[in-house]
């Protein structure tokens, strides 16, 4: 035979009191918790919160493309931009900025510049000639993520004026120079003439593989 035991009032009323205890302790720990982030927020007033209000992106316009790009250059300048004040040294008055541009410039072919006659094929169609403009260069497009300041040295009036502006030096003057020095390296490289002969060999594969026999790309500017 086996026999109940039974807690006592005293002890049963011992552990409420402790299980009220750690309740409490632990409604407590909650309280302080959200309480110490709302007093961290009111007394941080210089803490930022990004909040996106951008409207939807609206769709202007559609083109069809009609060129073939072929070929593309990577590009990287280093400019070196320093703006001087008269009678004043630098350490007043001026600044020097070192800025990192890189990007890349498409070549293409634009076939609809192509004339009436642009396209000739023999009576027995096994030969094909074709005249094509010269290639073009697109604007250069930098890289924002590989596009930077890398240094930069400002006078003392230029400090405080930055600083009570409340925003950065502007930096559209540096990226519309090292677009221009990029776009001024592309056209000195053979990026066009690369361009040219990758479109060539582009439609002497593609018309061969149509079964013509002798297939001849000359440009406009040739004779």
């Amino acid at each position: 035979m086996t026999t109940s035991q039974t807690a006592s009032p005293e002890v049963t009323s011992g552990r409420r009191r402790r299980w009220r205890y750690l309740a409490g302790l632990l409604v407590l720990a909650v309280l302080l918790l959200v309480g110490a982030r709302v007093a961290w927020s009111w007394l941080n007033p210089m803490g930022e919160q990004t909040i996106d209000r951008s409207q939807p992106v609206l769709l202007q316009s559609i083109k069809d493309l009609s060129r073939f790009e072929a070929a593309t250059g990577t590009f990287q300048v280093v400019v070196d931009l320093e703006k001087d004040a008269n009678f004043l040294p630098d350490a007043i008055k001026g600044t020097r900025t070192l800025f990192v541009g890189a990007g890349g410039v498409d070549a293409y072919v634009d076939f609809s510049a192509m004339t009436a006659n642009g396209v000739t094929v023999s009576q027995d169609r096994t030969e094909a000639t074709i005249r094509l403009p010269r290639a073009q260069l697109e604007k250069p497009n930098l890289d924002n993520s590989r596009s930077y300041v890398f240094a930069q040295q400002r006078g003392l009036f230029d400090r405080v004026s930055d600083f009570l502006s409340g925003s950065p030096t502007d930096q559209r003057e540096l990226y519309l120079l090292a677009e221009k020095k990029i776009s001024e390296a592309a056209v000195a490289s053979d990026l066009r003439a690369r361009a040219d002969a990758n479109t060539k060999n582009m439609l002497t594969g593609m018309l061969k593989s149509l079964g013509f026999t002798k297939v001849t790309v000359k440009f406009t500017d040739e004779p």
